[in-house]
């Protein structure tokens, strides 16, 4: 049995305004409403991003095949029986290809096409389920195997009155067998609907779209694949860049003289963050941002700067994150015609009013 969502924008869960900004494909999550959430990211307010609809899923009777020339056998699964084979656990990050793509117009007056997210298309959770390599193996992976193509159940996608059919997408094989998940739990629960139930790809430091949600088959082949998620849409994107974001909203409003602990989350796709910088007056100057909590790879580093404003007015928080590989943030992001990767430092806008006397 499959139900397609009948929440706002197709969506299962409660999407209130308070925690989310909702596009016409997903639900962004406001980042002031990760303040003091810890680590990870509540699985109520983890952003969603849907081409169609998210599905309800019966799990008695779902199944995930696996098939094609890259393979000895043929394999099909049930629910239990993925539950029942051997685990892992991981803490990564998912973001949305087009995660900042807002910015490009506001920040840089060159808007791209397609939702217009801030930068709250990005989630870290804690992820349980069972290496993709040790399903490939349990199958007979070939040698001379290529590509491994997942395939979502959601509703089929239309574009420009043209069925596309599932969502899906290739991997290379070297990336399929290094470190993806077919996940079943999501912060220690099992997968939300929205969120993939009753299994999906994680694909640790690449863009969303390869970690296909509601997998119902992996194909793999001896050939490289094509599909319209990697020629159409998403055709030149697998890593994600460097990024930071403010646990603030977007002109939050602060008072002269009151000190404040400035908190945010900076991440990249190529590896850790090693550094952090921060500007309270529109990068004129930079200090070091503290960190705390885990140092991942695949996730984001947490961190915070102390602030005590003395000037009322508009300011300007800046912050600049560099990750093991020497990537930083530049001052301003190469444009993308699809409006991907945004990875410029972002003038965070905040008002400063006048305290007490």
């Amino acid at each position: 049995m499959k139900l397609a969502g009948t929440g706002r924008g197709g969506i299962v869960k409660p999407t209130p305004d308070h925690l989310f900004t909702l596009h016409e494909a997903g639900a962004e999550t406001r980042w002031a409403a990760m303040a003091g959430q810890g680590y990870h990211t509540p699985n109520d307010r983890f952003f969603v991003r849907d081409h169609t609809s998210s599905p309800v899923i019966d799990a008695a009777t779902w199944r995930l095949r696996l098939h094609g020339p890259g393979l000895e056998r043929s394999l099909s699964l049930t629910h239990d029986e993925l539950l029942a084979l051997p685990s892992r656990t991981i803490d990564a990050a998912l973001e949305c290809a087009g995660n900042g793509r807002a910015l490009y117009a506001t920040q840089q007056h060159e808007r791209a096409p397609g939702a217009q997210w801030g930068l709250g298309a990005i989630g870290v959770a804690r992820w349980r389920g069972v290496p993709l390599r040790d399903l490939l193996e349990r199958a007979g992976l070939r040698p001379d195997a290529v590509d491994v193509l997942a395939t979502g159940l959601d509703p089929v996608y239309v574009h420009e009155g043209r069925d596309l059919g599932h969502v899906r997408r290739p991997l290379p094989v070297a990336k399929a067998v290094d470190d993806v998940l077919v996940a079943y739990e999501m912060n220690d629960e099992p997968l939300p609907p929205d969120h993939g139930f009753p299994a999906r790809l994680i694909v640790p430091g690449w863009v969303g779209i390869a970690s296909i949600k509601w997998l119902g088959e992996i194909e793999v082949a001896t050939t490289a694949l094509s599909t319209p998620w990697n020629t159409i849409f998403y055709p030149d994107v697998t890593e994600m860049p460097v990024k930071s974001a403010f646990e603030l909203d977007w002109n939050a409003t602060l008072t002269a003289g009151r000190p404040y602990v400035l908190r945010g989350r900076s991440w990249s796709g190529h590896g850790r963050i090693v550094r952090v910088e921060v500007s309270v007056d529109g990068g004129a100057t930079w200090r070091l941002a503290e960190h705390h909590g885990a140092h991942l790879a695949g996730a984001w580093l947490p961190w915070h700067v102390r602030w005590t404003p003395l000037r009322e007015g508009p300011h300007l928080l800046l912050a600049r994150a560099t990750d093991e590989t020497g990537a930083t943030q530049p001052d301003r992001a190469e444009r993308h015609p699809h409006g991907y990767h945004f990875d410029a430092v972002v003038r965070h806008p905040v008002l400063v009013s006048e305290g007490r006397r």
